[in-house]
C-alpha cells in the first residue's frame, strides 16, 4: 500500500513539472507498474496460421494409409498457401482466404468440391470470414454454384453494405462480382453420394419408430468436415474464416453455425476462432464469440478460454466438435471433444505441423 501511494505521489509530482500544453497521460508519465504492463505487447507478435479440416469420429482404423497421407498432404498445402502470404508481410485476410480455397478445392473435406448432400440430393454450401481489427464480416449460405464460397463471403464483406447473403440472391451477387460459378455436377462426388444413401436407408428403417429420426444418433452427422483458418499477420491483425457443406441429409434449408458470426466464425483485435462440429450447439452457445469474450472480460489465457467452452460448456450441453483459435500474441488453441479433428499450424519458422488423432 505504502509503495503504491509513493508511486502515485511521484507521478503527480512529475506531471506538475511538465510544461503547459504537454500531455500528462500515461504515455508520457509512467510508473514502474505501467512500464512492466506495457513491455509485453511491444514485442513482435508470433504471427502464424491455424487450420481445421473437420472433427468427429475420425479413428485410425477408419482411415486407409493412402487417405491419411492425402489428408495430411492437403492440410500442409493449405498451410503453405497461407504462410507464403504471411511471410512476405501480407494480410491475415489474404492468408485465411488462400488456405481455405485449397481445402474447398479438395474432395477430401466437407466444403466446396467435397460438400455433402442434402436430403434432396443437392449440395448447399455456407461460408464466412471476419477481420478482427474492424470486425467487418461477410457470410453466405445455401450456395449451389459458387466454386469457392469463402471468396464470395469476402466479397460480401468488402463489396457490399451487408453481412450475410443467402441462396439465389447471394449467387446473383457472385455473378455481379464476376466470381467463378460451376454447374451442380462439379460438387458431386461418389463418396458423399453414398453417405447420403446410407443416411436415407437409416432414415427409412426408423420411419415407423415413435422417436423422430432426427433425434436419433443415426440421423445426425457422425463426422463434421467443416474447414477454416485463423491467421495473425506481421502487423498483428487477426482474421478468421470458415467454409462447409453442412450435414449429410440436412433438410428444409438448414443452415449451421459457419455463416453465423459469433457462432462458427469470429475475430476481434484479441482473438480469432473458427469452429467445426454440430452446428446447432455452436449457434446456441455462440461458441466462437464466447471464447473471445472470456479473453476480453475475464482476461483468461486463450487455451483456458477455448478449453472451457469446448471441453466443459459444449460437453455438458451434448455438443460435439472443436475449434481452432489464435490470439493477438500468436498463442494457439485447438481443443476438440470428438475422437479426432483434422488440424494444422504453421508459424514464422515455416515448418508445417498437422495432426488428425487425439494422441498427436
Amino acid at each position: 500500500m505504502f509503495v503504491l501511494l509513493r508511486r502515485r505521489i511521484l507521478a503527480a509530482s512529475l506531471a506538475a513539472l511538465l510544461p503547459l500544453g504537454c500531455s500528462s497521460s500515461r504515455s508520457v508519465v509512467r510508473t514502474e507498474a505501467d512500464a512492466s504492463i506495457s513491455a509485453a505487447p511491444e514485442e513482435a507478435p508470433r504471427w502464424g496460421l491455424v487450420i481445421p479440416g473437420g472433427a468427429g469420429v475420425i479413428l485410425r482404423e477408419s482411415l486407409t494409409s493412402e487417405r491419411e497421407a492425402a489428408v495430411r498432404a492437403t492440410l500442409q498445402e493449405a498451410l503453405q498457401a497461407g504462410h507464403v502470404i504471411l511471410a512476405r508481410g501480407g494480410s491475415s485476410l489474404d492468408a485465411v482466404t488462400a488456405a481455405i480455397r485449397i481445402l474447398e478445392d479438395s474432395p477430401l473435406f466437407n466444403a466446396g468440391k467435397g460438400a455433402v448432400f442434402t436430403h434432396e440430393g443437392k449440395n448447399e454450401l455456407d461460408a464466412a470470414i471476419m477481420f478482427g481489427p474492424t470486425r467487418q464480416a461477410g457470410a453466405v449460405a445455401g450456395l449451389r454454384h459458387v466454386k469457392n464460397p469463402i471468396t464470395l463471403a469476402r466479397a460480401v464483406m468488402e463489396q457490399s453494405p451487408h453481412v450475410m447473403m443467402i441462396g439465389e440472391g447471394a449467387e446473383a451477387f457472385a455473378r455481379q462480382q464476376e466470381l467463378e460459378l460451376v454447374s451442380e455436377s462439379y460438387f458431386h462426388t461418389e463418396e458423399r453420394w453414398q453417405s447420403l444413401q446410407r443416411a436415407l436407408e437409416a432414415e427409412g428403417s426408423q420411419a415407423r419408430q415413435p422417436t423422430s429420426f432426427w433425434s436419433r444418433p443415426e440421423g445426425r452427422a457422425f463426422k463434421f468436415g467443416t474447414v477454416g483458418a485463423v491467421a495473425l499477420d506481421q502487423k498483428g491483425q487477426l482474421a478468421a474464416g470458415t467454409s462447409t457443406g453442412g450435414m449429410t441429409n440436412k433438410r428444409f434449408g438448414r443452415v449451421g453455425d459457419v455463416p453465423v458470426i459469433g457462432a462458427g466464425t469470429y475475430a476481434d483485435s484479441r482473438c480469432a476462432v473458427s469452429a467445426t462440429g454440430h452446428g446447432e450447439f455452436f449457434i446456441r452457445y455462440t461458441v466462437a464469440r464466447d471464447i473471445c469474450a472470456r479473453l476480453q472480460y475475464q482476461e483468461l489465457p486463450l487455451r483456458e478460454a477455448a478449453d472451457t467452452v469446448v471441453m466443459d460448456v459444449l460437453v455438458k450441453a451434448g455438443g460435439e466438435g472443436g475449434v481452432i483459435a489464435l490470439d493477438e500474441h500468436g498463442n494457439v488453441a485447438m481443443p476438440f471433444n470428438s475422437p479426432g479433428m483434422y488440424r494444422g499450424y504453421m508459424g514464422p519458422d515455416g515448418v508445417p505441423s498437422v495432426a488428425i488423432f487425439r494422441e498427436e
